[in-house]
C-alpha cells in the first residue's frame, strides 16, 4: 500500500523553480527511515565537530594575526599581503567622470561613474555576456573583446569615440581584474594564474594591463588605463568614500578576501622603495590562503579534509575552503553521504544523485535555514525535486540543524579573520566599520548577525565596537574612485612611477 498523504501542493524557490511536495500521515511507511532519537544522537556528534568555542576562536585570531604580519615582512608567504599601490584614503571630494571595467566570471561590466564629491555619485552601466569560448580562447582575443565593449559603451553613452580621439579627449579608466596578479605599480599586473573557470592561453605570466592597453589602442578607444585593481580593494575605497569610518573591507561569497590600509613603516618588504614611512597603502590580504599547507590552526573535520584533497588545488586556500559559499554545500553533502554509508539515511532509496560531488548547492543551506513551515516543506522540495529522495520530519529537522552548524561555523571563522585585522591595526578601542560584500554576507540568513556574535565572543563587549555594513560596489564605484585618486596623485608628482 502506498503511504497516505496529509497534503500536497507546490512551492516556488527564489530561483523560480517550482517544487511539488507531499507530507505523510501514517507511521508505517514503505521505506525505512531514521527515527527522531537516532537523528538527535547524530546531531550531538556534529555539534561537537562544527562548534567553535570562544577560546578556540581567540587562538585562531592569534595565529591569523601572526600570519598577516609574516606576509608583510617578505614576499612569497602563505598569506601574501599584496601591496596594491593605492596610496591613502579617498578624500570624499573626488569628482569627475571615470570609466570602470569589471571582468567577472560570467559577465563583463562597463560603468560610467560620475563622482560629485561628498560621498555622492551616479553610475551608468552595461553588462556584456562572456561565452565559454572566450574564456578559453587566446588571451589577446579576450582583451580585444573587452576593448570592443568599452568602445560600444562609450558610443552609446558619451557620443562618438572617434570624435573624442580626434579632439584628444581620453577618459581615465579603472580596471577591476580579480585574478591573482603580481604588481610593481598600479597600472601594471602580471597574471599569476587564471581562476573562476578561465584558462585563456598566452596570458599567465603576462602583463594583462599591457595586453588590454594594446587592444584599446588598436581599436582607437579614447581611454587611459589608469589603475588595475581587485574587487576587494575597490570595496574598501568605495565604502570609505561613502562612510569614512570604514577601515576594513571583506568579501564573503564564492571566495573570500579582505583589504585594509597599512602604513609603509609597518611593511618591511617595501623598505627601500622610496616611500615615506607615514604613507598609507592598501593591502590586498588574499586571506583565503590562511593556514594552507601546514594546517596547524583551523578546526578541519574529515569532511573538510575530503573537500581539500579532492579539490583542484589540494593543500591550498585552507581558510576559504571552510567558510566560502563554494564549499559549504559540499561539506553538508559529504556528511549526508557518510550517514548513507553508515546505513542511517535513505535506506532502500536510490541515492546516486546526492552522491555527485558539488550537487548540493550552498543556496540549499540558505533555504533550509529559512524554511518557515512546521513540516519543513522547502526541505521536502529540495530533496524530492533535486535528488528524488523522500524524507521524514525528523530527518528534515536534522538537515536544517546541520546546515545551521555549518553556516554558523563559516560566520564565526569569518569573524576571526576580521578580528585579526582589528588586532593588527589596534582598532578595537575606537571601533570601526567593516564594509562587507558577497553572496554569503548578503543572502545567507543570519550570517551578519553570527559574525557580530563571533566578534563579541572574541573581544567581549568591546566587540560591539566593530560593526559590519553592506559595502558599496567595489568593482564599479571603487574602481572609478581609485582611478580618480591615482590620476590626481600622479598629477601632483607623488610616486609617479608607481
Amino acid at each position: 500500500m502506498p503511504a497516505s498523504r496529509r497534503g500536497s501542493g507546490t512551492i516556488t524557490l527564489p530561483t523560480g523553480v517550482t517544487l511539488n511536495y507531499h507530507t505523510r500521515t501514517n507511521e508505517e511507511e514503505d521505506l525505512p527511515h531514521a527515527t527522531k532519537k537516532t537523528m538527535a544522537d547524530h546531531l550531538r556528534k556534529f555539534e561537537s565537530l562544527f562548534t567553535l568555542t570562544p577560546q578556540r576562536m581567540r587562538m585562531i585570531v592569534d595565529a591569523f594575526t601572526e600570519s598577516l604580519e609574516i606576509g608583510l615582512e617578505s614576499s612569497g608567504q602563505v598569506v601574501p599581503m599584496i601591496p596594491t599601490f593605492v596610496f591613502g584614503w579617498p578624500s570624499g571630494h573626488e569628482s569627475g567622470e571615470y570609466l570602470a571595467l569589471d571582468l567577472g566570471g560570467t559577465n563583463l561590466r562597463v560603468c560610467l561613474v560620475t563622482l560629485h564629491g561628498g560621498g555622492k555619485f551616479e553610475i551608468t552601466q552595461s553588462k556584456y555576456r562572456l561565452t565559454e569560448e572566450q574564456k578559453h580562447d587566446d588571451g589577446q582575443k579576450l582583451f580585444d573583446f573587452c576593448a570592443d565593449c568599452v568602445k560600444t559603451f562609450i558610443n552609446s553613452n558619451l557620443g562618438d569615440s572617434e570624435e573624442m580621439i580626434k579632439s584628444g579627449v581620453k577618459l581615465p579608466l579603472g580596471f577591476t581584474f580579480s585574478y591573482p596578479c603580481s604588481q610593481e605599480r598600479i597600472d601594471h599586473g602580471v597574471l599569476i594564474r587564471w581562476t573562476k573557470g578561465f584558462s585563456a592561453p598566452n596570458t599567465e605570466g603576462c602583463d594583462v594591463a599591457a595586453m588590454f592597453r594594446e587592444a584599446l589602442e588598436a581599436q582607437n578607444v579614447p581611454v587611459d588605463l589608469v589603475a588595475l585593481t581587485c574587487d576587494t580593494t575597490g570595496t574598501l575605497i568605495a565604502s570609505t568614500y561613502v562612510n569614512p569610518k570604514t577601515k576594513i573591507a571583506v568579501i564573503f561569497g564564492t571566495g573570500c578576501n579582505a583589504a585594509y590600509m597599512e602604513t609603509i613603516k609597518e611593511i618591511p618588504k617595501l623598505k627601500g622603495c622610496g616611500f615615506a614611512d607615514d604613507t598609507e597603502i592598501a593591502i590586498n590580504c588574499e586571506w583565503g590562503a590562511f593556514d594552507s599547507f601546514q594546517h596547524e590552526h583551523l578546526p578541519r573535520t574529515k569532511y573538510d579534509i575530503t573537500v581539500d584533497e579532492s579539490s583542484n588545488k589540494p593543500g591550498e586556500q585552507a581558510f576559504e575552503k571552510l567558510i566560502s559559499g563554494r564549499y559549504l554545500g559540499e561539506i553538508l553533502r559529504l556528511v549526508i553521504c557518510d550517514l548513507i554509508d553508515e546505513g542511517v539515511l535513505f535506506l532502500g532509496q536510490n541515492t546516486y544523485k546526492i552522491e555527485i560531488p558539488y550537487s548540493f548547492d550552498t543556496a540549499f543551506l540558505s533555504l533550509m535555514e529559512s524554511d518557515p513551515t512546521d513540516e519543513l516543506l522547502m526541505i521536502i522540495g529540495i530533496f524530492t525535486h533535486f535528488f528524488a529522495l523522500e524524507t521524514t520530519l525528523a530527518e528534515r529537522q536534522f538537515f536544517r540543524a546541520l546546515a545551521k552548524l555549518i553556516g554558523k561555523r563559516s560566520a564565526r571563522l569569518s569573524a576571526c579573520g576580521i578580528a585579526a585585522i582589528v588586532n593588527r591595526k589596534s582598532l578595537l578601542e575606537d571601533g570601526c566599520s567593516v564594509g562587507a560584500d558577497g553572496s554569503l554576507y548578503n543572502k545567507y540568513p543570519g550570517f551578519a548577525d553570527r559574525v557580530h556574535e563571533g566578534l563579541q565572543d572574541i573581544f567581549g563587549d568591546k566587540g560591539l565596537n566593530i560593526v559590519t555594513h553592506h559595502a558599496e560596489d567595489g568593482s564599479g564605484i571603487g574602481s572609478a574612485i581609485i582611478a580618480a585618486m591615482t590620476k590626481k596623485r600622479k598629477e601632483t608628482g607623488l610616486y609617479p612611477n608607481y
